[in-house]
């Protein structure tokens, strides 16, 4: 009988929310043609280069997801159903003062952690969780409420989970069912078709669109799928060709000359989409709901620490200068300052240990002697390649949903906002989370040593 290991049962599952989500969004269905479009042109255009941050059949498979769920208790099931995929949490995201408009959740995201996991299918789920108990947001009665009706619902039943405590125990599952597994996970992310009721969603809403979103319905769906494309001013353009409204504007680090970094994301506007909502009156009509929408990513080079505090402070100074101009876009600004600070080509990036890289060794030298890395990369005894950032970025994210919500909300500021942080939502989610910078530090080590190894050299600076 067929045994389906982890990576397949994840590769099935992206894969089967991508057509259901296509089904429930046509226009998520666009986005992939136009995101497989641009990513031809940027094959043919720059031939091997294209692939400097990941091969073109890794990039047309990859998709990240994100949900969104209401309490502590749900997001240890989630974290219990995405291990049975070899989906771990990474990273820590608070999106509470992240926007400016009401966005009262923090995050993790759930993918692989192992490079071999990530080439075979690089599935991530960003997972948001409401912070009911923020006073900024809701108010003691409220937060009562919230919890109230997020603890009547049941998002995943006891036999999906039991299918996915077998599939982590044995690391896959055999075909039938597997294919029950993978079905019945879909389906916890399908879009419910049980009535909404109209004041309790439309009281949440005031708070927050986000919040109603996630505690003003009986069940969760996925919010967005992300495909994954080599050039995303070129996608932004092909979508606003067919007539699909995009955000304003590109998410991220600007394009520019140098090397791409962290990860730039942008979608289509939010579109309304035909719920039930049940009335006071106890009427069953429809209505309108604008939260779901598309988005697309362009991931660059993941940065060391070092490389992460220069692009926050480059962040601040592009949020400094468009304070005092209103000659320029966020862009245009973004450019100056990446121009002024970040190094043109990614062995300036290495020299300032600004990025993370792996280096393989694809021929011979002296062994009697110790090298710098750069030496042996410019004598073309070492390759180095760039590590692909597969992590999220707060403000980001925090900028996505915020350009797709239906209004402001409202948060008091007075108020004390509830601490959530890293070792906080580890112990929600039931295994400690991981710190992106240090899954990419181990592979650039790694890496090194097998150099070191392989040339049996040693080495005069470690480029970390």
């Amino acid at each position: 009988m067929t045994f389906v290991h982890t990576w397949q049962l994840r590769a099935r599952f992206a894969q089967a929310l991508s057509d259901m989500y296509g089904t429930e969004v046509p226009a998520y269905t666009t986005l992939v043609e136009v995101s497989e479009e641009v990513n031809a042109r940027y094959m043919d255009a720059m031939g091997e280069d294209a692939e400097r941050l990941g091969s073109i059949e890794r990039v047309t498979a990859e998709r990240h997801g994100a949900i969104r769920v209401g309490s502590p208790e749900e997001m240890g099931q989630v974290a219990r159903l995405f291990a049975a995929f070899g989906m771990y949490p990474v990273g820590f995201y608070d999106l509470r003062d992240a926007a400016s408009s009401s966005v009262p959740v923090v995050s993790t995201a759930f993918r692989p952690v192992d490079a071999e996991e990530l080439a075979k299918n690089p599935f991530r789920v960003f997972t948001s969780m409401l912070t009911s108990d923020d006073p900024r947001f809701f108010s003691a009665d409220l937060s009562r409420r919230v919890r109230e009706f997020i603890g009547s619902r049941t998002l995943f039943d006891a036999e999906l989970m039991a299918l996915a405590e077998r599939a982590t125990a044995a690391g896959g599952l055999e075909e039938q069912p597997a294919q029950e597994f993978i079905a019945r996970a879909t389906a916890a992310f399908e879009l419910g078709e049980e009535a909404i009721d109209h004041a309790w969603y439309r009281e949440l809403e005031e708070i927050s669109a986000v919040a109603a979103d996630i505690a003003g319905v009986r069940g969760t769906h996925i919010n967005h799928l992300t495909p994954r494309v080599l050039d995303i001013d070129d996608l932004y353009q092909s979508m606003q060709a067919r007539g699909i409204t995009m955000i304003d504007e590109i998410q991220g680090p600007p394009g520019w000359e140098g090397p791409d970094i962290l990860l730039r994301q942008t979608s289509f506007r939010a579109l309304d989409e035909q719920r039930l909502f049940r009335h006071p009156d106890g009427e069953i009509a429809p209505g309108f709901l604008r939260v779901r929408f598309g988005e697309v990513e362009q991931r660059g080079i993941a940065l060391t620490p070092a490389g992460r505090s220069l692009y926050d402070e480059m962040i601040a100074e592009v949020d400094r200068r468009l304070s005092t101009r209103s000659d320029a876009t966020r862009v245009e600004v973004a450019t100056e300052v990446w121009e002024e600070n970040l190094p043109r080509d990614e062995r300036g990036l290495r020299e300032r240990g600004l990025a993370y890289f792996t280096f393989r060794a694809v021929g011979t030298c002296e062994s009697d002697r110790q090298w710098d890395i750069e030496e042996l990369i410019e004598a073309g005894v070492v390759r180095a390649e760039p590590i692909v950032y597969e992590d999220f970025l707060p403000r980001s994210a925090a900028g996505i949903f915020q350009s797709n919500l239906t209004g402001a909300g409202q948060r008091n500021d007075d108020e004390r906002g509830t601490d959530y942080d890293i070792a906080t939502l580890s112990e929600i989610v039931g295994t400690p989370i991981r710190e992106p910078w240090e899954l990419y530090a181990a592979q650039h080590d790694a890496s090194l040593a097998a150099v070191c190894r392989d040339l049996g050299v040693s080495l005069t600076t470690h480029t970390n």
